[in-house]
């Protein structure tokens, strides 16, 4: 795929998720202290001739400057699986705190290597 094909895609992908009506901001998650310190956007954005059907997806921006950071799309998933998963047991901004989870009760704390805190 060329770099402008690239380009085109993550242009409709972006525009679509700012007019896309159904998107929540989440402050908080069970198992972590507090409000999250990077801002969380979670939605569904129509795809297909009559947007009937419906992918979700999770944006976070950088947090170090949002305006300057590269934008990075990022898929996973699938049918039976989350991309939850992804965002804890890979290069998301939080992972599993093993340590002090109970058998139902996860909690979570930063990771440092997150793709959300881009290092000159």
């Amino acid at each position: 795929m060329t770099t402008h094909v690239i380009l085109l895609l993550l242009l409709l992908v972006v525009t679509n998720l700012v007019a896309s009506d159904s998107y929540s901001i989440i402050k908080t998650l069970p198992g972590f202290p507090g409000n999250l310190p990077f801002k969380l956007e979670t939605g569904y954005i129509g795809v297909g001739d009559l947007d009937n059907e419906q992918l979700f997806y999770y944006f976070i921006e950088s947090e170090r400057s949002s305006e300057d950071d590269p934008l990075l799309l990022w898929l996973t998933g699938g049918p039976g699986c989350s991309g939850f998963s992804g965002l804890v047991y890979e290069i998301g901004p939080l992972s599993f705190d093993y340590k002090n989870s109970r058998e139902n009760l996860p909690t979570f704390v930063l990771n440092p290597y997150a793709w959300t805190k881009v290092d000159d």
